[in-house]
């Protein structure tokens, strides 16, 4: 079973989200670079735990976020990302709320460095910034109703599924992969590290980003 979400139900934006249509963007581009550089590009401007951990290359720690190691992963990552970004946006503001996606990429990457700061396996995506995001939505909204693409086999349907249990499902898995040690990082692991360290930050921190306070746009969970 496979559950897809695509977007807020129970609300929508007051303004365009351009800043999460340029992330997106942004990282369809950088992703086409890739494709016509390859590995070359992968390997200079991914993060290497072992070399950020030695003061090296501490620029990766930004220009990961923005790349991937494949179709499905970027497509994967952009869904997410359109789902419960133009909300967030929408509630901190544009400046703000692009802030917030890039300090929690770079939380979310040097989590991953902590936790295996010999490896040498080179970690690339925009999952851990965009596990900030849907942390932010979490706190923030939790009672609303996000509709999703529910697959089973070969059965496809729309289903509608409450936040706080479709990103609570989600949190849960990514803290006990990352207790039982599911493989990590480059090479077909995921970075479970990263993503735990920017929902983290994104529960804690999504309050410090909201514009003007916004306590009259929140529903914060009690």
């Amino acid at each position: 079973m496979i559950l897809i979400p695509l977007t807020d139900a129970s609300r929508r934006p007051t303004r365009i989200p351009v800043a999460t249509a340029a992330i997106i963007a942004v990282n369809v581009l950088v992703f086409l670079l890739e494709l016509g550089a390859g590995d070359a590009m992968v390997s200079r401007w991914s993060v290497i735990p072992a070399d950020v951990a030695a003061g090296r290359h501490w620029i990766t720690i930004l220009t990961a976020m923005f790349m991937h190691g494949s179709w499905l992963h970027i497509i994967g990552n952009m869904v997410f990302l359109w789902a419960f970004g133009p909300q967030v946006e929408d509630l901190m503001g544009r400046g703000r709320y692009l802030a917030f996606y890039l300090l929690g990429g770079v939380i979310a990457a040097l989590a991953q460095v902590m936790a295996d700061p010999a490896s040498t396996v080179p970690n690339l995506g925009a999952s851990g910034a965009i596990a900030a995001v849907m942390g932010a939505f979490l706190v923030s909204y939790p009672h609303d109703t996000i509709r999703s693409l529910l697959v089973i086999f070969v059965f496809v349907r729309v289903a509608y599924v409450p936040a706080v249990l479709l990103i609570g499902v989600w949190g849960v898995i990514q803290f006990l992969s990352l207790r039982t040690g599911a493989p990590q990082g480059g090479g077909g692991g995921v970075a479970y590290a990263a993503h735990v360290g920017g929902f983290i930050f994104g529960t804690i921190a999504a309050r410090l980003f909201v514009r003007g306070g916004g306590d009259s746009k929140l529903e914060w969970a009690r």
